[in-house]
C-alpha cells in the first residue's frame, strides 16, 4: 500500500473509477465507523477500488469497501472487512441518489475517501460506465491536453 502524506486529507482515491466510469454528479457523505475501523482508516489501510453506495429503506449503505482489520485492538472488538457501512446524507440527497441508480445504466460509485474536520467522508459520484471506445477517447484526449500544456510551458522558455 502506499505511503500517504499525514497532514492531507485525502485518505485513498479510486482512481479506477475516473477511467471506467463517466461521472455525472459527486456527493460528499458522512460514513458510520467502529473505533478499531477508524483506527484502521487513520493508518491509510482502506480499498475502495470495487466500492459502490445501494439504497435500501430510505437509507445509503456503503458495499464492497474494504477497511483492514485494525491490529491492536483485541479480538471481539474486530467488525468484518467487507461489511456494509452507513453512509450520513441528508433525506433529499439519497432520494435524488436512489432515483439516479434507477435510471439504467447509472450507478454510485465511491470516488475518494477522506478526513474533513476529523471526520471520514466519502466522495459519491453518480456514473454511467463507459465503453472500451469512449475509454480510448479519454485517453486521446488526456493525451492531447497534456501536449498542448507541455508546448505552452516550453514557448515561454
Amino acid at each position: 500500500m502506499a505511503e500517504r502524506d499525514p497532514r492531507s486529507g485525502t485518505i485513498t482515491l479510486n482512481r479506477k473509477a475516473l477511467h471506467d466510469y463517466e461521472i455525472l454528479e459527486r456527493f460528499e457523505a458522512g460514513i458510520v465507523l467502529t473505533g478499531p475501523e477508524i483506527k484502521s482508516v487513520r493508518e491509510g489501510r482502506v480499498n475502495v477500488r470495487d466500492a459502490y453506495a445501494r439504497e435500501e429503506n430510505g437509507e445509503l449503505w456503503l458495499v464492497g469497501a474494504h477497511i483492514a482489520p485494525y491490529e491492536k485492538a483485541s479480538g471481539f472488538d474486530q467488525q468484518e472487512p467487507l461489511r456494509p457501512r452507513k453512509l450520513l446524507l441528508h433525506r433529499d440527497e439519497i432520494r435524488r441518489l436512489a432515483e439516479a441508480t434507477n435510471q439504467r445504466g447509472l450507478t454510485i460509485v465511491v470516488l475518494a475517501m477522506y478526513f474533513k474536520r476529523g471526520m471520514a467522508k466519502v466522495e459519491l459520484g453518480i456514473a454511467r460506465g463507459r465503453r472500451s471506445f469512449d475509454k480510448r477517447e479519454a485517453i486521446a484526449k488526456r493525451d492531447a491536453e497534456r501536449d498542448i500544456a507541455r508546448a505552452l510551458r516550453h514557448a515561454d522558455r
